[in-house]
Formats: structure tokens, C-alpha cells, sequence
């Protein structure tokens, strides 16, 4: 086994290595050319003509859920703590029934282009304005971490600046998304995904060819350290790995992600019928949660690895272990694997949802009305080079910042999506109305969501971060009730008072 100082960076990739991502990014271009070449209108570029097949859809909702953040985040997680991360995914799995079933049936009902249209449709154009400026703060944030997480294994890896890193994968998202539209991220996801596993399974094999006792060896020295603890049954608020907790989150920030976030269900609105759509996403569950195992038992196997060779030398931060690994131990063909499906992960960006929520939720009906689609389908590209540049800085600010990026993304995403589920959820679980009240619940809810994750991070709040988006979805879900509550009754009061007056 080669130690650090007899390896170099960049020389440690191999002509297979660069092979295999020339390849992959001039399938990336091709793509996005062929896509894109045809399109003449805004329901082209945000929805492909609803013409989606159904594996398509699947395999691409995958890509978009996993993302670079699980590539490189994942691992980490399973190398310094265990697989009780998995338990997420039974809420996971039970969230994505109901959105199936509730959600769903919802936007296609009202023909949506976006999600948020189904708030203007239920409660008026102040409740949508408000849905689409969430899910930009929310959206931008939470994928400006994954870019950064993105950037930081490339560099590594390929031993260039982060900086010039970040920018070189900004200037591919803008181009291959501005020009290729949403049929150009659907059909690269699924190659994405293809490669997502391929990797996954490649550096497994190739680390139980390579540790003492091959599976038995490696199951040995990962129980023994804790490593295959699955199920956590304690009552710990303050723990976001707990049983209880983790359903909870899996269910609702689940509904909050997949539900009520354009970048998700912009996929799922692809496909033509709304029966095709709920089969693609009760389908996820058996593509995504495997590929998330498989990443979690990459960390592990890294673990059990550096463990039995306790002369290599590793990273000063967990989160570069897998890029660690990437460059100084695995041979050539298998570093451009990984490294191929961490530069996909990190193109396929959101600003294709971004920009159609922008365009449909913002510019159509307040900036230029009555447009042609030509004029609509230029503005939409102009947006996705906005919003592109804006990705980076928010990417760029991450880099001066510092805690686990994995848990950070979930951190940075429950403040809002509270707000965001709990008004959906009112308006498909109840006949009551509201619009500008909605409004004020999510802003109360969202700054009580920042208080508690303030509270949570200083040690004050014995509360795991976990519980936020539970938290943040009471308190909108309840809040609009009142609010709408006593609306009608404000009204009813009124209407009787002038009954009487007349009287």
C-alpha cells in the first residue's frame, strides 16, 4: 500500500480516469444540446411537454434527492457514527405515500407548472408570492451547501483551487441548465443515478478486496466499534438519530421536501398523467433508499479499512474521506468513477426550479404580463444565470464557515420548510380560507423555527435540530386555523352588527 508521500494528486489520476469523465461531461453536453435545440416555449423548458416516462422520472427524482451531498456527505456519517441514519427513511417511505395521494392529485387538479400555483388557487396571489420567496431562501441556501460539499471533494481530488472549482461547476450548470431546460436535467439524472450506484458499489468491492477477513473481517471490526447500530430506541429529544425523532423528521421533512419544494415535485409534474406521477414517486422509495445504504456502508468499509491500516495517513476533516480515499488509495478507473458521479451530482443544480418558480410564480404575474413565450422562454434563461451566480456566492460564503455541511443542509432547510408544509397542509386538509393571514403565520413560524435552531445550536434548547420542521409546521398549520378562525368570525360579528343597524 502506497503512503501519502509517494502519491501525487493529480498524477494519481490515470488516462482511464480522465476517459471516463470526458465521457460522462460530453454526455452531459450532448444531452442538454439535443433537449434543447427544439424548445420554443415555457412549457417545454419547465415541464418537457409532460411527456416524461415514468423510469425517467423515477431514476432523475433520485439524482436530485441524493445529490452531491450524499456523495460526499453520506460517508462521513457512517465513518464517524453509524447507520441510524436509515431510520429516516421510514418516515421517508410514509411521507411519499401521502404526497402521493394528498399532494399530487392537488397540482395536477389545477394543471400546475409550479406548486405554488396551487396556493393561489386555494387561498390567493399573497399566499403563493409568499410559498415561492420561501422556497427561494430555503432552496438557495440548502443547495448552496451542497455545491460547496461538491466543490471541496473535486478539488481535493483533482488538487485545484476551490475557488476556480466552484466557478468551473457554476458556469456548467448555467450553460448545460440555461440551454437544456428541465428534459436536460431529467435524462442526465438518470445516468446520474446509474453512476451513483456503479461508484457506490466499486469502492465497496474494491475495499473488501482489500481489508483482512473480506466481509466477515470488515462485519467484525464494524460491530465491535458500533459502527452497524441501526435502531436507536432511547427518548432523547436533544438527538436527532433516536427512533421517534428520526420517524418524525423522515415523515415531515419529507412532506416538506418532496412536497412542498419546486426542485423535487418539478420532476413529478413532468410526467402526463397524475397516475404516473404518484407511480414514479412510490417507485423512489425502492431506487433511493438503497443507494443512501450503499453510501452509508461506503463510510463504514472506510472506517473498518483505515482502522486495519493505521499508518496511512487520513484527512484533518471527515467530511473529505471519501475524496481522501479518491486520490491516495483507489486505482485507476475507479477514481474516475467517483469522481464522474461527484462533478454529475454537482451540475445538476436547481436552477431549473428556481427559475420556474420565478418566471410562472413572480415575473408572468407582477413584472410582464402578456408577453410572448419567446420573450418568456429568454427571461427564463436570464434567470437561471441569475440565480447560477447567486448559487456560487451563497457556496462561496459556506467555504468560511464550519460544521458537519451534511447535517448543516438540514439545519439551514428546517427554518423555512415548516412554514412551507404547514400552509400546504392547510389548504389540502381544510375547507378554511386565508391569504394574507397565511402570510403572517409563515413569518411567525419561520422566525420562531430560527429561534428554536439558535437555542438548539448554543446548548440553551436541549432539542435535537431535528424537530425543528416538526415544530415549524405546527405552529403555521395551527396558526392559520386561528387566524382563519377568527376571521369568520370577525365577519360574522360584522355582518350581524349591520343586520341589526338596519333593523
Amino acid at each position: 500500500m502506497e503512503t501519502l508521500s509517494s502519491v501525487q494528486k493529480i498524477t494519481g489520476l490515470g488516462g482511464w480516469d480522465y476517459l471516463i469523465l470526458a465521457a460522462s461531461l460530453l454526455f452531459l453536453a450532448f444531452v442538454a444540446w439535443y433537449k434543447g435545440k427544439d424548445e420554443e416555449d415555457t412549457h417545454d423548458y419547465f415541464l418537457g411537454k409532460r411527456k416524461t416516462p415514468v423510469w425517467v422520472g423515477t431514476l432523475s427524482f433520485v439524482a436530485t434527492e441524493i445529490s452531491a451531498m450524499t456523495i460526499v456527505g453520506i460517508p462521513p456519517v457512517g465513518f464517524t457514527e453509524n447507520l441510524q441514519y436509515m431510520q429516516f427513511f421510514i418516515g421517508s417511505a410514509i411521507a411519499r405515500v401521502i404526497i402521493a395521494f394528498l399532494f399530487i392529485p392537488a397540482f395536477y387538479k389545477f394543471s400546475c407548472t409550479t406548486i405554488y400555483e396551487f396556493l393561489k388557487h386555494r387561498f390567493g396571489v399573497e399566499t403563493q408570492y409568499c410559498g415561492s420567496i420561501f422556497f427561494f431562501i430555503t432552496r438557495l441556501f440548502a443547495s448552496g451547501v451542497r455545491l460547496y460539499a461538491a466543490a471541496l471533494a473535486v478539488s481535493v481530488i483533482m488538487g485545484w483551487p476551490l475557488m476556480a472549482t466552484l466557478a468551473g461547476f457554476t458556469v456548467a450548470a448555467i450553460l448545460f441548465i440555461g440551454f437544456g431546460g428541465i428534459k436536460a436535467v431529467l435524462w442526465t439524472g438518470t445516468f446520474e443515478t446509474v453512476m451513483f450506484y456503479a461508484a457506490g458499489f466499486g469502492v465497496c468491492a474494491y475495499i473488501l478486496c482489500n481489508v483482512d477477513g473480506g466481509i466477515s473481517g470488515a462485519y467484525s471490526v464494524a460491530h465491535e466499534a458500533g459502527k452497524l447500530s441501526m435502531f436507536n430506541f432511547a427518548w432523547d429529544p436533544a438527538n436527532p438519530n433516536v427512533f421517534w425523532s428520526a420517524i418524525l423528521n423522515g415523515i415531515f421533512g419529507s412532506m416538506a421536501s418532496f412536497g412542498t419544494d419546486q426542485e423535487m415535485m418539478q420532476r413529478l409534474l413532468t410526467l402526463e398523467t397524475r397516475k404516473e406521477s404518484q407511480k414514479t414517486l412510490i417507485l423512489t422509495i425502492a431506487a433511493s433508499v438503497p443507494l443512501t445504504a450503499l453510501y452509508l456502508l461506503v463510510g463504514t468499509l472506510l472506517y473498518v479499512f483505515y482502522q486495519q491500516n493505521p499508518g496511512l495517513p487520513q484527512p484533518d476533516n471527515a467530511d473529505k474521506i471519501l475524496s481522501h480515499f479518491t486520490i491516495y488509495v483507489l486505482p485507476a478507473g475507479l477514481k474516475g468513477l467517483v469522481l464522474s458521479a461527484i462533478v454529475l451530482a454537482s451540475i445538476d443544480s436547481p436552477l431549473s426550479s428556481l427559475s420556474s418558480s420565478f418566471i410562472t410564480d413572480i415575473y408572468r404575474p407582477i413584472i410582464k404580463k402578456n408577453a410572448d413565450e419567446k420573450h418568456y422562454l429568454l427571461a427564463s434563461r436570464i434567470s437561471v444565470l441569475s440565480f447560477g451566480i447567486l448559487l456560487a456566492v451563497i457556496a462561496w460564503l459556506c467555504a468560511s464557515g464550519s460544521g458537519r455541511m451534511f447535517w448543516l443542509a438540514f439545519k439551514i432547510n428546517g427554518v423555512t420548510a415548516g412554514s412551507l408544509l404547514g400552509v400546504f397542509l392547510f389548504g389540502l386538509l381544510t375547507k378554511m380560507r386565508g391569504n394574507k393571514l397565511n402570510v403572517a403565520s409563515m413569518l411567525i413560524s419561520a422566525l420562531s423555527s430560527a429561534i428554536i435552531l439558535w437555542l438548539s445550536e448554543k446548548g440553551i434548547a436541549k432539542l435535537g435540530w431535528s424537530w425543528i420542521i416538526v415544530i415549524g409546521t405546527a405552529i403555521t398549520f395551527s396558526l392559520s386555523c386561528l387566524f382563519s378562525w377568527g376571521a369568520s368570525k370577525i365577519k360574522t360579528a360584522s355582518a350581524q352588527s349591520g343586520k341589526n343597524y338596519q333593523g
